[in-house]
């Protein structure tokens, strides 16, 4: 409550994030293993201007909304709308439901959903300024020279005079009501929420943001973030099987056992990959239960599992194994291993290390029981 008026906010969480790319929308990606959406939550949960917190999603991804909302612990998000077909209609959604479920609300913010670096100050520099003036936007001066495109041509412009727009962005709520109407009535779409309201003939005051305050859009707007994976694999040696080591059929008496291939350097390398990114292990993703992956090439299951690292926007840097058998001796096949597994992977061959050692005697591989792997790697976003 600011000045003993009701304060609400919509965030805008509709968009399904296409320039980004990957399986999900971007706000809900992790960063540091916290979802952008509820990184943007807990930046007006803190608040104590903010009243009602009202959450404008795909109705695809209401449940799983409302879920990480829960397990958060966010207490003031009073609903979770389903959005339309373009930004201004899922805002006008939401903005309903405010005027709907909390009629005395006096200020209403809007704020974008992946903008998750949004400030308390920020904020509370907004709820200021729209109290006193009745609209306010967050922006930031230029700090690129500008030029206009004319036909062939180009102009220098005086980049003194422009402002890069945030949110959030603050209005009295019934003007904002008046002007999303006249708008809807005119069919009219604007670039952003102020545009409606200026249109509708009231002024917009503008309010320091800053320059951390950027909308995720890209890939390059994730945070820099460097993890670390371990695997572990191990299958026995029995009559009747090809044995198979990274992708590569090694001649011997004995191969592993196994549903699938059963090559124990790539579940350890997959295991590996998959612990770094976060994403449980391989019996998760391909269970010995599933017939589709009876006798299926381990390889090949390491190309998905690299789609599912790649969702989530994560790069190889480098893979290190070791291969624990007393016999074969796995030296001379070590390069076409290196050259399977780079492939699998999409990463230049010189990311990718094997190493073979035995127990000397010891242990089940000592006694050509089974054989062993264990790998470690590294992936960046």
């Amino acid at each position: 409550m600011y000045n003993n008026k009701r304060v609400a906010v919509i965030v805008a969480a509709a968009g399904k994030g296409t320039r980004l790319g990957g399986s999900i929308p971007k706000q809900f990606l992790k960063i540091g293993g916290v979802p952008v959406l509820v990184k943007t939550l807990k930046a007006f949960e803190a608040m104590d201007e903010i009243d009602y917190i009202f959450v404008v999603t795909n109705a695809e991804y209401m449940d799983h909304c409302r879920d990480i909302i829960s397990q958060a612990q966010i207490s003031k998000v009073s609903d979770v709308v389903a959005g339309g077909k373009q930004r201004q209609d899922s805002v006008y959604n939401a903005l309903m439901e405010v005027n709907r479920r909390h009629p005395g609300v006096e200020y209403v913010l809007i704020h974008d959903g992946a903008r998750p670096y949004v400030s308390e100050e920020v904020i509370s520099n907004v709820i200021h300024a729209t109290a006193e003036k009745g609209a306010a936007v967050a922006c930031v001066a230029m700090t690129n020279s500008i030029r206009r495109s004319m036909g062939d041509s180009s102009k220098s412009m005086d980049r003194s005079e422009f402002f890069a727009v945030q949110t959030p962005q603050g209005f009295r709520k019934a003007d904002l009501i008046r002007s999303y109407e006249a708008a809807m009535q005119d069919s009219y779409y604007g670039t952003d929420d102020a545009e409606l309201v200026e249109r509708a003939g009231y002024h917009i005051e503008l309010v320091d943001g800053e320059y951390q305050n950027i909308k995720i859009t890209t890939k390059e707007d994730l945070p820099m973030e460097n993890r670390v994976g371990t695997g572990y694999d191990v299958h026995a040696l029995v009559e009747g099987r090809k044995l198979i080591l990274g992708g590569v059929e090694i001649p011997h008496t004995l191969g592993l056992d196994g549903h699938s291939d059963a090559d124990v350097l790539v579940h350890a390398i997959m295991d590996a990959l998959l612990g770094a990114a976060a994403l449980g292990d391989i019996g998760r993703h391909f269970p010995d239960s599933d017939d589709t992956y009876k006798g299926i090439r381990s390889i090949f299951l390491l190309e998905k599992v690299k789609g599912l690292v790649d969702e989530s926007f994560f790069q190889v840097a480098n893979i290190d194994a070791t291969v624990v058998a007393q016999k074969p001796k796995i030296a001379p096949y070590i390069e076409e291993m290196r050259d399977n597994i780079a492939v699998a992977l999409g990463v230049d061959k010189s990311r990718i290390n094997i190493k073979g050692t035995t127990t000397e005697r010891l242990g089940f591989e000592g006694r050509e029981e089974g054989i062993s792997a264990q790998a470690v790697c590294s992936i960046y976003r």
